[in-house]
């Protein structure tokens, strides 16, 4: 059973990609937090570098990412539907040249695409760290997500992450879309209320890749604020699908 696609098994699969430094360990609780929501499985993509993959090298270029991906990404679509999300600059990439290459390869249908705390492919680099020591690029990364991690105090750890949180910063500074005609997927794309990285109006940019239906939401908190409370987040999620399902004329999972 643990070896179906996740859309065997009940519930569209949601593609979870990572943000800069993040794993799909990040994502495994979201089945649980968002237990009772209809339609929704979280399945999160892995990047080498980190976690059960630490000893893997990690992606420099986010083209290259994104293709190594698309295998387990159809493995977790299985016949489809999917929807994919992904926060902060390199899951949000992530996520949106993912969707490209599901929808041109036609073998299942990307039914919503959600960006989280990000800028749009269009804004270029976020920020450029190449040239920062190891103390200065941590700390650039605290201020710019809000938060400390306790874990680059330890050397060993540090010594073990950084390298891996570098590269993933190196792929947003190459990143460059390639050219193409905007995406026919509906999106969603949020912002956080308390986000002094990112703003609303350059999360509203992200209109501009789809022909699709588009929404713009607003959630409380900082620019991580899917790690201090998940839950606004994966309902807006489960409603977002089911409405989308009944809009094409499937029914929401568990719906009689």
């Amino acid at each position: 059973m643990t070896n179906q696609p996740t859309s065997q098994r009940g519930g569209v699969p949601l593609l979870c990609l990572p943000f800069a430094g993040g794993g799909a360990n990040f994502f495994r609780p979201w089945n649980v937090i968002g237990k009772g929501l209809s339609g929704v499985v979280a399945a999160p993509l892995q990047l080498p570098g980190r976690e059960r993959l630490l000893d893997d090298e990690p992606y420099r270029d986010l083209h290259a990412a994104a293709d190594g991906l698309l295998p387990a990404a159809l493995a977790a679509a299985g016949t489809g539907p999917v929807a994919l999300f992904g926060h902060c600059f390199l899951g949000a990439a992530l996520a949106y040249e993912l969707t490209r290459r599901i929808t041109e390869t036609a073998r299942t249908e990307v039914v919503h695409l959600f960006v989280s705390a990000a800028r749009p492919p269009s804004a270029g680099p976020v920020s450029d760290v190449s040239g920062m020591t190891d103390d200065e690029f941590l700390e650039h990364v605290e201020k710019t997500t809000g938060r400390q991690y306790a874990a680059y105090d330890v050397p060993e750890i540090r010594e073990l992450l950084i390298p891996t949180l570098r590269a993933d910063y190196a792929m947003d500074e190459g990143y460059r879309p390639r050219d193409g005609a905007p995406l026919d997927v509906p999106m969603t794309a949020v912002y956080a209320d308390d986000d002094s990285f990112v703003t609303r109006e350059e999360v509203a940019k992200w209109q501009d890749v789809t022909t699709a239906d588009f929404s713009l939401v607003e959630l409380s908190g900082g620019h991580m604020y899917p790690a201090d409370d998940a839950k606004p987040l994966l309902e807006l999620i489960s409603k977002t699908i089911g409405a989308d399902r009944v809009e094409s004329g499937g029914l929401p999972h568990g719906t009689a």
